[in-house]
Order: C-alpha cells, then sequence, then structure tokens
C-alpha cells in the first residue's frame, strides 16, 4: 500500500534509559551525558514529535539549509557511501508511517515526584489536579506534614527529608512542590533545601554579603540530575489560591511543543545594583540575534532617559530585569512556558513579600520565575544566568532544569512554576514520501547524522551526513525516499 493512502496515526512513546542504538536495552549514562532517545512514530502528511507546529505557531515552519543531493541536512548533506545499501534495507521496509527516534534531552512525567503536604487544602487539590494533569504516576506522590507557615524550622525539617528520601521511588530525579508556604527553611529555600538536602554552606549565616556554595549541576549536559549529580531540582507549583496555582500548570502545559521564536526582552534599568546581569543580557541578545534564531531585545534605560518596563506587549517568552517592584507586568500577554523574573532580594517570599514577589508573575500570565528568600547581596552567582537559561531551554529541556542549570548557588532562591513545560525539542512529519524533521537540540559545532534501520535493534545506516550548526537555531532535516521502518539522530561517531 502506497504511504500516502495510509490513515494518518501518530504513536509517541519516550523511551528513557535506553541506548540510541538499541531500544529495548537499557544502558547506565554516564555523569553529565544523555543516555536514551525519544521515539517518535510520524504520520502520512502529518506531524509528531516534541513539537505539533511550525516554530512560530503558523504553518510556515523553519527553512532548510541547503545540503546536497535530495538529502538536505545541511553541512556536508547527502547520503555516505553505503547509500545502495540503505535504499535496498529501506525497500523492504514494511508500509507504514516510520519511527523517528530522537536524544533525550530531558526527564519525563515518570520522573517527577510531588510533594504534597497533607496539612494544606491548597497543597492537596493542587497535588491533585497537578498529578492528573501530567500523567505523574501515582506512587510518585508523597505526602508531607509541613506548618502552613513562610518557615520550616531547620529540625523539622530534616525530619520530613529522611521520611521523603525514604519514600521516593527509584528512578525519580525531580520535585515538584505543590504548596506555596513554607517557602523557606531558616536560611534555605524550601526547593533548595529539599533538592540538595538542608546544609548551612548553601545560604549566608554570617551576616553582610558572603557568597554560598556552587552546585556542580550549574550548565550540565545531564537529563538525569539525581543519577549524575545527586540532586533533585525541585519547583513550587506557587499561587495565592488553588485556582491561581491550577492556571500555572496549565499554562505550561500549554506550552509543550509549541515552538515559539520570541518574543525576550532583557532590560538594564536605573537601579544600578539590580540591575548587574546587564553585561549578560548583552551578550544573550547578541548570540540569538541571526537567522532562525530567537527574537530578543536588549533594553538599556541605566541613563534614564527612557523606561525601565515595558507595557503593552503581546508575545511575551523571556522579561528578565533588575527592580524591587515592576510595575506594568499585567498588561503584558505571556507565551505558555514564558520565564520572567527580577534581581531583588527577597522576590522568592510567596505569595507576598516586602518587595515584589515572584507570585505576582505566575498571576501576570508567566510559566515561572525565580528569586531569592533571604538577603543574597548582588552576587550574579545566585541568580538565573540568561544565556544558559535559552541555551537549556532551547534545547529541549523542561523549564524546571532549564533554570536550575542557570544559577550557580542556588541555595538561597526559590524556583516557582510548571517544572515540565517544555516549548522545543523535536517533531517528525512525513509526506508523500520525504520525511521532514524539525529541531532545536543541536549543539553548535557538532555533527550530527540521521540513520535509518529496518527495525528498533537495526542495522542501522547513515542516509544524512554532515549535520551541523553553528549556534542554537532552529533545523529543518529532510530525507526522501524515506522508506525505513525507523530513524533516529544522533551525533556523528556515537553507536
Amino acid at each position: 500500500m502506497s504511504r500516502r493512502a495510509l490513515a494518518a496515526v501518530v504513536l509517541i512513546a519516550g523511551l528513557a534509559g535506553c541506548s540510541s542504538d538499541d531500544a529495548s536495552t537499557n544502558s547506565t549514562p554516564a555523569p553529565g551525558q544523555d543516555s536514551g532517545t525519544d521515539a517518535v512514530g510520524t504520520d502520512a502528511g502529518g506531524a509528531a514529535g516534541d513539537g505539533a507546529t511550525a516554530k512560530d505557531g503558523s504553518q510556515d515552519g523553519p527553512k532548510p539549509e541547503g545540503g546536497a543531493g535530495k538529502d538536505g541536512g545541511g553541512g556536508q548533506g547527502g547520503a555516505p557511501d553505503g547509500g545502495d545499501a540503505a535504499t535496498e534495507a529501506e525497500a523492504d521496509a514494511p508500509a507504514g508511517p516510520p519511527t523517528v527516534l530522537f536524544p533525550r534531552t530531558s526527564i519525563e512525567a515518570s520522573e517527577l515526584a510531588i510533594l504534597v503536604n497533607d496539612d494544606d487544602p491548597q497543597s492537596v487539590a493542587v497535588a491533585d489536579y497537578y498529578q492528573k494533569a501530567r500523567g505523574v504516576p501515582p506512587a510518585n506522590v508523597i505526602h508531607v506534614k509541613a506548618p502552613l507557615a513562610n518557615n520550616w524550622p531547620q529540625a523539622d525539617f530534616i525530619a520530613a527529608k529522611v521520611q521523603v528520601d525514604s519514600t521516593v521511588p527509584a528512578g525519580v530525579q525531580a520535585y515538584a512542590i505543590s504548596w506555596t508556604k513554607p517557602y523557606l527553611v531558616d536560611c534555605m529555600s524550601v526547593v533548595s533545601a529539599f533538592a540538595l538536602g538542608f546544609d548551612t554552606k548553601y545560604c549566608n549565616t554570617k551576616g553582610g554579603c558572603q557568597p554560598t556554595a556552587a552546585v556542580d549541576y550549574y550548565d550540565s549536559d545531564s537529563t538525569h540530575p539525581f543519577t549524575d549529580h545527586q540532586i533533585r531540582p525541585a519547583m513550587m507549583l506557587v499561587g495565592a489560591d488553588t485556582d491561581k496555582s491550577k492556571a500555572v500548570i496549565d499554562k505550561g502545559a500549554a506550552a509543550d511543543a509549541t515552538f515559539p521564536t520570541g518574543d525576550g526582552y532583557f532590560l538594564r534599568t536605573t537601579d544600578t545594583a539590580r540591575s548587574v546581569r546587564y553585561p549578560d543580557f548583552q551578550s544573550t541578545v547578541q548570540e540569538w540575534t541571526h537567522a532562525d534564531g530567537l527574537t530578543l531585545q536588549y533594553l538599556d534605560n541605566s541613563g534614564g532617559t527612557g523606561s525601565n518596563v515595558i507595557e503593552n506587549k503581546s508575545n511575551v517568552l523571556f522579561y528578565l530585569t533588575g527592580l524591587a517592584s515592576v510595575p506594568s507586568i499585567d498588561t503584558l500577554q505571556y507565551l505558555p512556558g514564558a520565564v520572567a523574573d527580577h534581581l531583588t532580594s527577597y522576590g522568592g517570599q510567596v505569595p507576598t513579600s516586602g518587595q515584589m514577589s515572584i507570585a505576582k508573575w505566575l498571576e501576570a500570565g508567566a510559566t515561572a520565575s525565580f528569586g531569592t528568600v533571604v538577603e543574597p547581596c548582588n552576587y550574579q552567582q545566585k541568580f538565573p544566568v540568561a544565556s544558559k537559561l535559552l541555551h537549556h531551554y532551547f534545547r529541549g529541556e523542561t523549564i524546571l532544569e532549564a533554570y536550575w542549570k542557570s544559577v550557580h548557588w542556588p541555595g538561597e532562591g526559590n524556583f516557582a512554576g510548571e517544572p515540565l513545560a517544555k516549548p522545543w525539542g523535536s517533531k517528525a512529519s512525513f509526506a508523500a514520501d520525504t520525511l521532514t524533521i524539525e529541531t532545536t537540540i543541536l549543539r553548535p559545532n557538532v555533527t550530527y547524522e540521521l540513520r535509518s534501520a529496518p527495525a528498533a535493534t537495526g542495522p542501522w545506516t547513515v542516509v544524512v551526513a554532515g549535520i551541523v550548526v553553528t549556534q542554537y537555531q532552529f533545523k529543518t532535516i529532510t530525507h526522501q525516499p524515506a522508506t525505513a521502518a525507523f530513524y533516529k539522530l544522533v551525533e556523528a561517531g556515537q553507536p
């Protein structure tokens, strides 16, 4: 039967923990390295995968970058030696939409545990809603008893942490915390206390301005944070009430596979002390200003001749700034998956603070935010680094992972929002014997290749070689005729 005559079928299956050359064989990842693949079955004339729309949400996707012959892969393109053998293998494959395997780029819902405070009705309701919304296994819902107060005293917290550690299922890599209070464990944020374990090295106990301990998860390539780094990054499902927390969850789930292109705003304000991140803001915008990049703006009002804020903007994807309180955030329309934060001392106190709480960003429509719960001073290492955040988020990581990887000294900071929001990644579509892959996961200056096989176990043959990008960007890869049952995108030289 011709593939053109096939009814549309979409098959999506995560193969976490499987080696890229044998989907049926488990392997243990080396520290800092990705392991496993995501398997996506394309449909005839449709699309499937991490993305369901073109990169800007329209029907016009990112444009391919040339390539030799029929295979537009960028770089060298074309089929290498052995292409005839690949064609013969494909010709023998059964008709049907192919399954496409992509490198693993993030944790999955099955690897997330939800912490619920049984003494807090809002926490119970939010945990139940989130578990169902994201398909988190019921066994991954862990019950604790915490005070309905801002602070969770260290001794009481440690007892609860011991209980959680003894209960959490094997394989869980991260936490979603379903309450808004307590947000503090003496001098640490509650998310860092659960992620790292309570330790005064992660917070300032000496007074004044002091550095705190670094975490080696910063800018890591790992997709197994607990396996590789012995931490379980956490994020709070913050809301002043249950409905506000549910709205954050809905916004995060709506972000998945949307492939947005912008807009992002990075502001240097007249508040000099709170604008210390501006050099990274500048370089981040410069790095992404290219074809198939993101639409970002650096706005410098350090001289006071303009405005310290943006107003009445739509399609806001990033808004990073430095002020004690940010006016007009409710005049903005935020895209699902949007990240917004302001460098100030007490933004991580939720849902209210003497300064502006990060809960206000979420109420305004952002999907995730970050702020500190005790006086951090303006050490840049205690706040998100925009360049790192965008690198990891764009390459298909969840906002939980990307945000955590952008903060080098996270002990005093609260991460709030919907942990599994994942706007970018890879998607595949099939039409008229042509396989089209649209992806954002490629690392700059790393060579990739597309391989085909008649079965998930192989044998694998390269059909598109020399796939290279020189910067972070949306990338289209095509292969025709695509008649094999299985394809996978891998780094050249990998199994």
